[in-house]
């Protein structure tokens, strides 16, 4: 057949176009997915995202490159593989970034002001409708179904360090610290795909392909014809008329090259013939780097208490099954603080995450004792890595590099931040429920023990963007309306399209991105 649109990815940005391009009826789509369809129950239980975390049914489960400035260790990168992609895996936080991150893209369009209402338009806001907010979107953005103890606690230690209290992270102010809100529905999991394509699944004009790998873009004569794609065993080529790339920041600047778009050398050195040579492509990875610090509670009001055996599992369960409350709603944050870590700056440069339970790791299972979390990450990322191809087998992972705490101001925030999480937490109230500091431990003291910390253990927060980069400068990959420089009908619309990361979570930022990805499509 052949298809008005293309689309590669049924992920936070694939499930927005395939809804709003298919709306009209008149112009046919068809949304290809490399992994299946989100039937994993897991899925649709906040607290689930701890089973998929190394699922590779639903998960890409990549691993980057050896990290120079992390001790050579690899880091574990999830990405989802399912329709929803990674907001059907992630930890359902939603957090837009600061007005600042948008403006300092100098791109045309894409401001803060020009990029809120596609936030709004996106939104189901369970708070009600303002001047920040919207309550018509496909996406039900709400608070969590119950306050907790210790997050009131280490809000109130927050506030006792003075920071001060916020209750919207993405209201006119993000400083602060208060609650997440979640892209929860009902106390469950609100993906793209249940949020934005399974209402429409039954158009007639939208296709959806599932467990079909794309291998490349079709070119001929530098424009995008169609798309070659591996499904059940064979391959098969389909065409279009635009096709859109919106399989993530790992995912699509190696199908990029693959298709023959990139570093020429590069390309050259696989054999891939080079359709037009974008040296960008690939490069200029952002990701925001994460550290946990772990502390035994003295009292048993945790998540870990809560399923530490089989018989309080299967309440929690019930409760959950019931009223759609309880601890499987938790979101992988639930209380925050957004803060600076030097007086003299002018917009939050770190991000505290405080949630409600303690692991050895991620994906680890859940510690056999109460205990609870505080995390770090930083906001306005210096380091930069890549992403390429590493054999000209579209099927073979690409090779990922971060180049975390390559830079010295990376290292002097996680190290500022943390001493300020540790600080908060010798603070009351939040100090009177603790017990011990498990990690790092009180051995850890001086800035230098903090970095050597920061390197052995830290790694990814799940928020790569950049690697695509849209300008109006010639070497962008995409230009301002996200179609890629040297070839036709060929378009990204993905995270990897942010010249920098924002400060914060990147969901709800790619959804919006995917909301003005489709109008700009539309219009022409």
């Amino acid at each position: 057949m052949d298809y008005d649109y293309i689309i590669v990815g049924a992920g936070s940005a694939g499930c927005v176009l395939a809804n709003r391009l298919s709306a009209s009826g008149r112009l046919s789509v068809l949304l290809i997915e490399a992994g299946p369809a989100d039937s994993n129950p897991w899925i649709h239980i906040p607290l689930g995202y701890g089973k998929l975390f190394t699922d590779k049914r639903v998960n890409w489960a990549y691993e980057s490159e050896p990290e120079p400035y992390l001790n050579d260790r690899q880091i574990f990168t999830p990405r989802g593989k399912v329709l929803g992609g990674s907001s059907s895996i992630n930890g359902l936080v939603y957090v837009r970034g600061q007005p600042e991150d948008f403006n300092q893209w100098n791109v045309p369009g894409w401001s803060y002001n020009e990029l809120l209402p596609w936030f709004i338009r996106s939104e189901n806001q369970s708070r009600g409708a303002d001047s920040f907010h919207g309550v018509d979107g496909p996406l039900s953005v709400s608070d969590l179904p119950d306050k907790h103890e210790l997050c009131d606690a280490f809000i109130d230690a927050a506030v006792a360090n003075g920071i001060s209290r916020n209750d919207d992270f993405n209201g006119a102010c993000q400083e602060g610290a208060g609650y997440f809100q979640a892209t929860l529905r009902n106390g469950r999991r609100d993906s793209t795909a249940t949020a934005y394509l399974h209402p429409v699944k039954h158009r007639k004009n939208l296709q959806v392909l599932v467990n079909a790998h794309v291998r490349k873009v079709i070119l001929k004569e530098r424009r995008a014809r169609g798309v070659q794609v591996l499904h059940k065993g064979k391959s098969v080529d389909y065409s279009g008329g635009r096709v859109i790339l919106a399989a993530g920041s790992i995912n699509s600047p190696a199908l990029l090259q693959h298709s023959g778009v990139g570093q020429g050398n590069l390309l050259k050195g696989y054999g891939i013939p080079v359709q037009f040579d974008s040296p960008e492509v690939g490069l200029g990875l952002q990701d925001h780097y994460y550290v946990r610090t772990t502390w035994r509670c003295n009292k048993p009001i945790t998540i870990n208490d809560a399923l530490k055996n089989p018989l309080r599992q299967v309440a929690t369960a019930a409760r959950w099954l019931f009223t759609r409350t309880g601890p499987l709603t938790v979101s992988a944050g639930y209380a925050a603080a957004f803060i600076r870590t030097r007086a003299h700056l002018r917009r939050p440069d770190a991000q505290l995450y405080f949630i409600n339970f303690s692991a050895s790791k991620p994906g680890a299972g859940l510690d056999p004792f109460p205990g609870f979390t505080g995390s770090v990450s930083q906001l306005q990322v210096e380091s930069r890595g890549s992403v390429t191809i590493r054999s000209s087998d579209p099927l073979q992972a690409p090779a990922i590099r971060y180049n975390f705490l390559s830079t010295e101001a990376d290292c002097r925030v996680m190290v500022d931040a943390l001493k300020m999480q540790r600080s908060i937490m010798n603070t009351s109230p939040i100090s009177q429920y603790v017990e011990a500091e498990l990690a790092p431990g009180g051995a850890v003291q001086d800035d230098s023990e903090w970095l050597d910390y920061c390197r052995a253990v830290g790694g990814t927060v799940y928020h790569p963007t950049s690697t695509c980069r849209m300008g109006i400068d010639e070497a962008s990959v995409v230009d301002e309306q996200l179609k890629v420089r040297g070839v036709e009908d060929l378009y990204v619309i993905d995270a990897s399209v942010m010249p920098s990361v924002i400060s914060g979570n990147t969901n709800a930022a790619v959804i919006a991105i995917a909301e003005k990805g489709a109008a700009l499509l539309l219009a022409k």
